[in-house]
């Protein structure tokens, strides 16, 4: 039986740093349940994150207009991207997971991080027009966030500060890991590391090591699915009146997104919940 492989994603420039601390943690859980683990350490690469011109060898499909999205297809389809993104798209095809591991800046990943998603989930590897979400090219691949914050948790409760911390995730867990098909597992939230004592940060990291010994079976978060909806321009790729229909009862709207003018689920980006119905 072929070795299964784990792809870390890592944003942190400081090798002292927690979040290095937890991407080592997880090498090392990993590696001894017998996965093969690649470390993509983006600031140690130079990775870079502009999405630009560069990123396709060779002439353009149309020089007077340039459209990343349809460029990246074309030089995808033909092997002409950029040799550190087909590097970076060999070790996602090979992953069965994906963490992706980060200091939570300004409410998203860091710039390199995104950088790294939008250049390396180009259109035709990550997703197609026909195939996004519950449908994606991913879906019998794993990931998940995995990040420090600098606030502490009830900061980013409901009724705190930052307000819930599941719209926070939404757009990153909706909008780029399920987009792609991913089976999105609950994130690791590591809460304000840089102001707990050190017993505290010990404890995380001990939390998140018990996680990693069964974090495969884990049952996904809950989205969407596309049978829900009028997948047409006619339709305007809205929700099937049945569909709607279907959650008037619920006191609750269907996830954080698809809020229908409903209270929002709780905790619908942060804990696995019930399968939606297609």
């Amino acid at each position: 039986m072929a070795q299964k492989t784990v792809l870390i994603v890592y944003a942190h420039q400081c090798a002292a740093s927690f979040n290095a601390a937890a991407r080592d943690a997880a090498v090392q859980e990993l590696s001894a349940q017998g996965y093969r683990v690649l470390v993509s350490d983006l600031y140690d690469m130079k990775f870079r994150a502009e999405a630009t011109r560069d990123d396709v060898i060779g002439g353009l499909k149309n020089c007077e207009l340039f459209q990343y999205g349809e460029e990246t297809m074309a030089a995808w389809e033909e092997d002409r991207l950029s040799d550190d993104i087909k590097a970076e798209q060999k070790k996602v095809t090979e992953a069965e997971l994906v963490i992706f591991q980060f200091p939570l800046y300004w409410f998203s990943v860091p710039a390199i991080m995104k950088g790294w998603m939008d250049r390396v989930l180009t259109q035709g590897f990550a997703f197609s027009l026909q195939n996004v979400y519950n449908n994606g090219l991913f879906k019998d691949k794993k990931a998940m966030l995995s990040f420090s914050t600098g606030a502490i948790q009830t900061m980013y409760q409901p009724d705190g500060i930052n307000g819930d911390i599941n719209v926070t995730l939404w757009p990153l867990q909706n909008g780029i890991l399920h987009f792609c098909g991913f089976q999105v597992l609950a994130p690791q939230i590591f809460w304000s590391p840089a102001h707990s004592p050190h017993a505290a940060r010990a404890a995380m990291l001990e939390g998140w090591r018990a996680r990693l010994r069964g974090l495969m079976a884990e049952k996904p978060l809950s989205f969407a699915p596309c049978e829900l909806f009028n997948l047409s321009f006619q339709g305007g790729f809205l929700m099937k009146p049945e569909a709607r229909k279907d959650q008037e009862a619920n006191p609750y709207g269907l996830t954080t997104g698809h809020h229908l003018g409903k209270p929002l689920p709780p905790d619908n980006q942060t804990r696995a919940g019930p399968t939606l119905k297609k």
